[in-house]
């Protein structure tokens, strides 16, 4: 699933393509790929709308429309948002994973294309709170890139916390857009094991790690995010940072700090990278048991 770093991207991407931009038309292909209003509903308000602004809060994104209105988009699996040419599109576009297809006056087509069908949008109207109409919005917790989340904000979350760390980092709740492979980088980076428990973390070590997880997600905004499957930015182009990546999608290979291996586990249900000499269990701290966690996987 896209993490901050990609929908950041994907934004940033289609600021300069869409902002001014007035819909013509709207085609919705997957009816079920609209959250709200119904899928009729949907192109009818959104047709004639102008594109002001593109705001984004964790994973989502949130269009601003003239008249106060808003749209709203979650990626999830394999969602992309596409600003094409139309000569561009039957190149860069499998046409049957097009869920929506916006016309825009400048002769550009707006593709919201997704071939696992996750992804969902919303129109919001004027006047409504967003979170109102996307209700994930609400629980949200604090933008890690902002400066409300410092070392005594995290401190403060981690205190009663009895699970792992990594588990605790993807708790959109706490912190909003981290998933797996920045978690997995920012844990490496700040030398703590994944499956250390979260409430054990000691003040230099929180420190440590929001200052890695700020980083790491900077670099990867950098580096236009990560492409592993479907992930591509708003031109069609895969992110780079996998390929600078410290751990993450690296079990098996050198540690690119002592050359290690690298092991990959399985804990809370999701994998899990990381450099056993770089990031061991303190013996005087305690791991979440997770099965396979001695287990080297490739």
């Amino acid at each position: 699933m896209p993490e901050l770093p990609e929908v950041e991207t994907v934004r940033r991407g289609l600021i300069d393509k869409l902002c001014g931009r007035v819909v013509r038309s709207v085609q919705v292909l997957r009816p079920a790929s609209i959250a709200h209003p119904s899928p009729d509903e949907f192109a009818k308000a959104l047709q004639g709308r102008r594109f002001e602004d593109i705001e984004r809060r964790g994973k989502y994104l949130l269009f601003t429309l003239d008249k106060g209105a808003k749209l709203g988009a979650h990626l999830r699996m394999s969602g992309r948002l596409l600003v094409l040419k139309p000569a561009q599109e039957n190149k860069n576009v499998r046409t049957e994973h097009v869920r929506v297809r916006i016309e825009l006056d400048d002769g550009c087509v707006f593709l919201f294309e997704d071939m696992r069908v996750f992804g969902r949008l919303w129109f919001i109207p004027a006047q409504v709170p967003v979170e109102q109409i996307v209700s994930g919005l609400a629980d949200l917790g604090v933008e890690p890139l902002s400066a409300d989340f410092n070392a005594d904000y995290l401190g403060e979350a981690l205190k009663t916390r009895t699970q792992a760390i990594k588990t605790v980092l993807l708790d959109q709740t706490l912190i909003a857009g981290i998933g797996n492979i920045y978690a997995d980088e920012s844990l490496h980076l700040a030398r703590i094991n994944p499956q250390r428990r979260a409430k054990e973390l000691k003040r230099n070590q929180i420190e440590v790690l929001c200052t890695q997880i700020k980083q790491v997600l900077s670099r990867a905004i950098e580096n236009r995010g990560s492409t592993l499957r479907n992930y591509t930015d708003s031109d069609g182009v895969n992110g780079n940072y996998q390929s600078v990546a410290h751990v993450y999608g690296r079990a098996g290979h050198a540690c690119r700090q002592c050359s290690a291996a690298i092991v990959r586990i399985r804990l809370g249900g999701r994998s899990a990278h990381f450099c056993p000499k770089c990031q061991p269990v303190p013996r005087s701290g305690k791991a979440i048991d997770s099965p396979g966690a001695k287990k080297k996987l490739h």
